[in-house]
């Protein structure tokens, strides 16, 4: 049986998002908006919305129903969650309006928590997993705020599975192995794996037995997937132990990535029940899980592995039309509108825009650069350069995309694989 242990580290160079990111017109910043408030240009969000379409395909495909909840709630609300006696130093203070207060979320669990109650539920319906990627917020200080990492607007991609206490543990590996699959499709390399488990100080809801049971659970959950792992006190949600897939970024500094906690607290606190086979109440267990963290961390550690040149399928531009002359840029138009079609982002840039060597460099970090001149106008076929230097073709028309979106649909990091 193949072991899922993180692969051995590769001496791949590392480049700081906060540059790159702006050379490469991914995103940007402005005083008006404030520190910790990036905004995503038309490249940057390209990436971020196929990351997202990914992430919601898969939790489709793994029995998620996907729901949307609003960004704020009364303060009563993370009252009762814990958030705001164990969390309030991290969130934005309270917005009076007539006699209530509402804060901007901080979390989204307990909104999944009142959607789970909003209605009667039976063993029957458990495991019921609940997935949104949403907005939170965290009152950041200034001087911790830097390009993606560290923001106070968050779009998470969050997860909730409400089930009984004897589908815990399976539902955890699930979420875990769901983590591995992404990191593989993104090119991603765990530093390593992380038990979160509680420290010393106030800052844990009290709950010795449920803190015990949680942990042993995903230790468990741990050994059975085959990684390494180490017990870390003192980095455990307050509400449950978790699981944290640590990465590096170009500094060499560790960061959590994306998690898996077993909560026994928010249930209790929010009242939470299932009718059993027996015709009595009993209390679900809420599984939590991120498979890829933020968007914004996410996309911040992608730019940093790959350098701006991002697996086919996360590329913002995908394919790039080169005409030779501007005799073959109809011909070029034309291709990139058959691109589009087939669901690639594709552009055209013309002979106008300098010779084609400096085009080529250009668009150095385009996956498919199509090169068009006479020849390939004229027998509506493809001549590919790949982004790593190899040369294609030429191919007729169809083959070409039908490789290509073939490549893209694959969800992998491999940039051509030869016809059978």
């Amino acid at each position: 049986m193949r072991s899922l242990a993180s692969p051995p580290r590769e001496e791949t160079p590392m480049h700081d998002h906060h540059r790159l990111g702006r050379e490469l017109d991914l995103f940007d910043t402005d005083p008006l908006l404030g520190a910790g408030l990036p905004f995503w240009l038309p490249d940057g969000a390209a990436v971020r919305l196929a990351l997202e379409e990914y992430l919601r395909d898969e939790e489709r495909r793994a029995g998620y129903r996907h729901v949307c909840s609003p960004v704020l709630g009364k303060r009563e609300l993370y009252e009762i969650s814990g958030h705001w006696e164990h969390y309030s130093d991290d969130m934005f203070p309270p917005m009076t309006l007539g006699s209530e207060a509402f804060v901007l979320r901080p979390s989204m669990c307990p909104h999944h928590a009142l959607i789970y109650r909003s209605r009667g539920r039976s063993h029957r319906e458990l495991p019921l997993r609940l997935a949104e990627l949403g907005g939170m917020y965290r009152s950041e200080p200034s001087g911790v705020l830097g390009g993606l990492t560290r923001v106070r607007s968050i779009q998470l991609n969050d997860g909730h599975i409400f089930c009984t206490p004897e589908q815990a543990a399976d539902e955890a590996a699930a979420a875990l192995a769901m983590i591995h699959r992404a990191y593989e499709a993104c090119g991603i390399v765990a530093a390593r794996h992380r038990l979160s488990l509680p420290g010393a100080g106030g800052k844990y809801a009290a709950a010795p037995e449920a803190w015990e049971r949680a942990g042993a659970l995903l230790a468990d959950v741990l050994r059975a997937s085959g990684v390494a792992y180490e017990e870390t006190p003192g980095e455990a949600a307050f509400y449950g132990p978790k699981i944290d897939v640590q990465v590096e970024d170009a500094a060499g500094r560790e960061f959590t990535l994306s998690t898996v906690q077993i909560d026994f607290h928010q249930p209790a606190r929010f009242g939470l029940a299932y009718t059993g086979p027996d015709g009595a109440k009993h209390r679900p267990v809420m599984v939590h899980r991120s498979v890829i963290g933020s968007m914004e961390r996410a996309v911040a550690h992608l730019i940093e592995r790959h350098g701006g040149a991002f697996p086919t399928w996360l590329a913002p531009v995908q394919l790039v039309a080169l005409p030779v002359t501007d005799a073959e840029l109809p011909y070029a138009d034309a291709l990139a509108r058959r691109a589009a079609a087939l669901g690639l982002r594709a552009e055209v840039v013309p002979a106008e825009r300098g010779s084609l060597g400096a085009r080529i460099r250009q668009a150095r970090l385009v996956p498919y650069q199509a090169v068009l001149g006479p020849a390939e106008a004229a027998g509506e076929s493809v001549a590919f350069r790949l982004r790593d230097g190899r040369r294609q073709g030429p191919l007729p028309a169809a083959e070409a995309f039908a490789r290509i979106t073939a490549r893209a649909a694959a969800k992998d990091t491999a940039l051509w694989e030869e016809a059978a």
